[in-house]
């Protein structure tokens, strides 16, 4: 188990690339595996929990390679897997388990899905719900908790009207509709990440959204593609807020993700005084990718809820961590779903504000951070949480004093450069 000390600095400056950016290299090893051909990619994310789905997707037939210089290869099995000798470990990765399901429900085959003690914790009912509809046969343990069991077996078609906004929902449902008989149509509440359908698109798969619905065929034939992934935006938010908080900050993330239903983050840190400027912008498989430039502003203050707060939900933490350096505070409502993350991260994010210093109020489905506090650097436990790891490495930077982040190995779920790459912008 390792700790960190984080030091208080000055500013971020500098220029940084990201790793891939974790939903998109999780939906293109699924699809890769299910396509025909070989398909490569630069830049996949170095996230444990995308390894986790990398290691299931190899168990279940698909052929995986790393050249010398870092691309990753994936042979597909033509829409055919195969049977796997053992469960399927999906770590620590709720992604991996709730999408992957919609792959295998629909493939002739019968597996079993395991994660890890936090993941075992997390309910599974919002995917095998839709999924049952289709005619797949999934069992779990009491509550609907992993681990699963899925036989396999041919699909129908439905539609589907979702009571939760989550795209890791639609994705599951989308998966196993490309290889369902019929038409399929599936519609959200509020607009989520569209990572799913355009890599569905980029695999060769036609679909068609009007407003919150998505209609798509089954029996469609996926095609290998060539791709480099973008920078994690959800990394990026980190070195973003930094910059924000920290006066002299100037700092310039290149090869960045900026997706429409994940660039939220950009609109709040203007809105709440930051200097932004997109630097470059084009399209890579239909996903937007540039260049941000981003400078302190003087902060004001921000309340996110309803669409915004779905949009916002794994940048949440940082913005929170962020908030007492804000002249208003940061107010969130309709976030429940941070309830039944890696932790708690309502409960996770309050305490550990408390022991820097802060006034927090907690809510049911959100919190209040006020502004204009002052923090104070302290042990903080982040409940093995990577996203509260690396929040609150952020929030030490313009603490008073040296704070320690217990078992800061945890980042590396979705970062595992995230410490070295801070220590390289940060200026003491």
């Amino acid at each position: 188990m390792a700790d960190t000390k984080v030091r208080p600095a000055r500013a971020l400056i500098g220029s940084i690339r990201l790793p891939g950016d974790k939903s998109i290299s999780h939906r293109y090893a699924m699809l890769a595996g299910l396509a025909e051909g070989k398909s490569r990619f630069r830049n996949f994310s170095t996230g444990a929990d995308c390894a986790s789905t990398v290691r299931c997707m190899q168990q279940v037939g698909a052929g995986v390679a790393r050249t010398s210089d870092g691309i990753l290869e994936i042979s597909g099995r033509n829409g055919v897997l195969i049977q796997p000798k053992d469960p399927l470990d999906c770590g620590n990765s709720g992604s991996t388990m709730r999408m992957l399901s919609g792959v295998l429900s629909a493939q002739p085959i019968t597996c079993e899905l395991f994660g890890d003690a936090s993941l075992s914790r997390r309910p599974m009912a919002r995917i095998i719900e839709p999924l049952s509809k289709m005619g797949a046969k999934i069992t779990a343990t009491d509550g609907n908790r992993p681990p699963l069991r899925i036989n396999g077996c041919k699909l129908r078609a439905m539609q589907y009207e979702s009571p939760v906004a989550s795209a890791q929902v639609k994705s599951s449902v989308l998966f196993a509709a490309v290889q369902a008989e019929g038409q399929t149509v599936f519609e959200e509440p509020v607009r989520t990440r569209d990572h799913g359908e355009l890599a569905l698109r980029a695999f060769g798969a036609d679909l068609v959204r009007q407003k919150n619905r998505i209609s798509i065929q089954g029996g469609q034939k996926l095609t290998a593609i060539e791709a480099a992934v973008p920078g994690d935006i959800s990394s990026a938010a980190f070195f973003l807020c930094g910059a924000a908080i920290l006066p002299e900050s100037n700092l310039l993330i290149e090869d960045l993700l900026l997706n429409p239903t994940r660039a939220v983050l950009l609109d709040v840190l203007k809105a709440l005084g930051a200097s932004i400027t997109i630097v470059s912008l084009e399209d890579h498989h239909g996903e937007l990718v540039g260049a941000v430039k981003i400078e302190h502003g003087h902060l004001t203050g921000l309340k996110i809820s309803g669409s915004h707060a779905a949009a916002l939900i794994d940048e949440i933490p940082v913005l929170a961590a962020i908030a007492p350096f804000t002249r208003d505070g940061i107010e969130v409502h309709d976030a429940r779903e941070l309830r039944i993350k890696e932790s708690d991260r309502i409960a996770t994010v309050a305490k550990n504000l408390r022991l820097m210093g802060a006034t927090v109020d907690e809510f049911e489905d959100g919190l209040f951070v006020p502004g204009s506090q002052k923090l104070h650097g302290a042990e903080i436990d982040p409940a093995h949480d990577h996203r509260i790891s690396m929040a609150f490495a952020i929030a030490a930077l313009r603490a008073e004093g040296d704070t320690l982040i217990h078992h800061s190995e945890c980042a590396a779920i979705s970062f595992p450069e995230f410490y070295q790459l801070l220590d390289k912008v940060a200026e003491r």
